[in-house]
């Protein structure tokens, strides 16, 4: 199968280099989507000349980086789309990983799950993040049927084909909550597969409102509701979140 592997990026020259030289040592096709970046992501992406890129003019968000790695997916014809973030927490290792497991279980989806192994007990997740992820997590179970342990991992393998079953129209942080209700509304197949747990920077913020957990929290309810909405699982699953 002919993956592409994708990194949406937004002012990550931090972490740029390093993650991407380690990212081509695993991966053949991989794609930057620079989301309106003001550092020198730009200059620094200019390092790597087989890497392509797609660029944002301005900031839109978490949500629409990954739209865009869709879209590429598909003009591109591959069979399949790996994604990962780019502030070192997740392992590009693991990228062929997560492309076999895709194949091997037959599913649509292969989600990473930070909690389904502890690899490195030292590794703490900050207790906010952690709280808010157990509590979609409940909601996409509880709403959706699903057997999930971690409701936000960036790091995912998506069969090609199934991209074309997502309408992503939340272009922030709460976007993983629609490709949950509609790869459930489209009866695709979800696998969750073990990751580490991984963070070096538990200072690096949402921006703006969202760095209250309260109204983030709240946030993602009302996407979730939506989304449910949407694609006509509410009143069938009696489920809003």
């Amino acid at each position: 199968m002919k993956f592409l592997t994708a990194i949406p990026v937004h002012n990550e020259e931090k972490y740029l280099e390093d993650v991407l030289r380690e990212v081509l040592r695993y991966a053949g096709d991989v794609l930057v989507v620079d989301d309106g970046s003001t550092d020198r992501t730009a200059e620094l992406l200019g390092r790597f000349p087989t890497i392509q890129v797609a660029r944002h003019p301005t900031n839109l968000g978490y949500g629409a980086g990954l739209r865009t790695a869709f879209a590429c997916t598909l003009e591109g014809g591959y069979d399949g789309l790996v994604t990962l973030d780019c502030d070192g927490q997740h392992e590009p290792s693991r990228i062929p990983e997560m492309a076999a497991k895709l194949v091997e279980t037959g599913a649509d989806v292969v989600s990473g799950s930070r909690y389904l192994q502890i690899f490195d007990p030292s590794q703490q997740p900050p207790e906010e993040r952690r709280r808010i992820n157990v509590e979609v997590t409940r909601w996409l179970n509880e709403c959706l049927g699903l057997h999930l342990t971690d409701a936000f991992c960036g790091f995912k393998a998506y069969r090609g084909e199934a991209l074309k079953d997502f309408e992503i129209t939340d272009l922030g942080y709460a976007m993983p909550l629609q490709v949950w209700v509609q790869a459930v509304a489209n009866g695709l197949k979800i696998v969750e597969t073990p990751v580490p747990l991984i963070y070096l920077d538990e200072s690096r913020a949402f921006g703006g409102s969202l760095d209250d957990s309260n109204f983030r929290l709240n946030h993602y309810r009302r996407v979730f509701q939506e989304a449910l909405q949407r694609a006509g699982l509410e009143v069938a699953g009696g489920c809003s979140g």
